[in-house]
């Protein structure tokens, strides 16, 4: 199981903003987070329309415009950032959460479905957990007593 691009794609990007609009909440501008980050300007364009409609960024107009995190970093969580993006955090391949259509040729559930399910709980739980803040100090659940 792998999270595709533009869910990695919008944490690096979510996290590169909280990062260099820290303190200030100044506007961070699209093309300076494509530089830092080596992503596409008209692929960071679309996750950040997707990113504003969650609520999760505010954009900025005119000179010095860009955009700004709509909540401090400590209350932005990645699962958030991943899911105002379309992503969804699930490790089965049926249609979808709680849906009574299962991933077999007539409809029913493999054998392995709900430990698949059950992976996709636990990866939204981590993910949960982790806000934008945590990204930037390094601090994960496994890296904590490290820390």
């Amino acid at each position: 199981m792998r999270l595709s691009t533009k869910g990695r794609y919008a944490v690096m990007a979510m996290a590169d903003l909280a990062r260099h609009s820290q303190g200030e909440q100044r506007a961070v501008s699209l093309s300076d987070i494509a530089s830092r980050q080596e992503i596409s300007l008209s692929y960071l364009e679309q996750l950040f329309g997707r990113l504003r409609r969650g609520g999760l960024v505010n954009s900025v107009r005119g000179p010095g415009g860009g955009y700004r995190l709509a909540r401090p970093a400590g209350e932005t969580t990645v699962a958030e950032i991943v899911l105002a993006v379309d992503e969804p955090i699930r490790a089965t391949r049926c249609a979808g959460q709680g849906s009574p259509k299962g991933c077999m040729i007539g409809g029913e559930r493999c054998i392995t479905h709900h430990l698949w399910e059950g992976l996709g709980r636990e990866i939204h739980r981590y993910l949960a957990g982790v806000s934008l803040a945590d990204v930037l100090a390094n601090r994960f659940e496994g890296s904590r007593a490290a820390a």
